[in-house]
């Protein structure tokens, strides 16, 4: 399901506890800007009561996973995790990792250097929650690696599933040795892309809802923009709510939604490894006039 409108008016609606999985990228700005501090407190402020519904509508053994990026005015970066992390303690949160997305594409900056990377905060409601990590064990860099003394001496050291993906995420072939969450962000070649100009790939939410999650249990994003969170559930039989005040975005998901369902949604599958140029093609090779003759030539 798919609400279209005020966000909180949505979630006010929902009961207390439903959710197993929160999972959203927030809008930066909701109409405003970063120029003053004052006017990012006010941001924050702005979202104080959805946090608390999101609170509130959150199962005991619940988890958020709050995606944020650096906003950057004028060459300042703007930290948005760093800012959200108290508000969520507050409420009485708790941080259980904080996830790198890095992705190898984006906005090239010349007067910094350019951002490749997001934060993905991971808080559970309490002590006991929900963690399938069977689910998303990856293989081990050496799989035949032994106990070297004691009692288990000779035997496996590892865990015949694979090794924790640890909390800066990799999740494509090539990239499982260096536990990095290597996603390719959804620019205009990725088969997933839409209108929206922030769009994050469902690859990102299907580890979460793996995680975090069991079949059958419920999965919020309040921010949902064209779906993305609420396909990844989908693809795992998990149940799914979104809210989205944007009409088109609405329509978008609902669609996306349907093709799920009928097998023609475009979709990046999990796992799958990141085009690697090798050279030979022209888009790779080194355009002719930034290429400088050598003192013989």
């Amino acid at each position: 399901m798919i609400a279209e409108g005020d966000c909180l008016d949505a979630l006010r609606a929902l009961p207390n506890g439903s959710m197993q999985l929160i999972v959203t990228s927030p809008p930066y700005n909701l109409g405003k800007t970063y120029e003053t501090a004052t006017e990012l407190e006010a941001y924050l402020e702005a979202l104080a009561p959805i946090l608390d519904e999101l609170v509130r509508v959150l199962s005991a053994r619940g988890s958020v996973c709050w995606q944020v990026g650096n906003f950057v005015e004028n060459s300042e970066v703007f930290p948005l995790d760093n800012f959200y992390y108290p508000l969520f303690k507050k409420l009485g949160l708790k941080l259980r990792n904080r996830i790198i997305w890095h992705f190898g594409h984006g906005l090239h900056a010349s007067k910094r250097f350019s951002g490749r990377y997001e934060t993905l905060l991971w808080f559970t409601k309490a002590d006991s929650y929900t963690f399938n990590l069977d689910e998303v064990r990856v293989p081990s860099k050496y799989p035949g690696k032994t106990h070297f003394k004691g009692g288990k001496y000779g035997l496996p050291s590892g865990n015949p599933l694979g090794k924790n993906p640890s909390d800066v995420w990799q999740i494509l072939k090539q990239d499982w040795e260096s536990a990095l969450w290597d996603i390719p962000n959804v620019k205009a070649n990725h088969p997933e892309k839409t209108i929206h100009p922030c769009q994050f790939p469902i690859e990102l939410v299907e580890r979460c809802v793996l995680a975090l999650t069991n079949e059958g249990d419920w999965v919020l994003d309040p921010f949902s923009g064209v779906g993305s969170a609420m396909l990844a559930a989908l693809r795992h039989d998990r149940r799914a709510i979104g809210c989205e005040k944007e009409a088109e975005y609405v329509r978008i998901a609902r669609q996306r939604i349907a093709d799920f369902y009928s097998g023609s949604l475009g979709y990046r599958p999990l796992g799958k490894p990141v085009y690697q140029p090798t050279g030979r093609e022209k888009i790779s090779q080194i355009p002719g006039q930034w290429k400088t003759k050598g003192p013989d030539e």
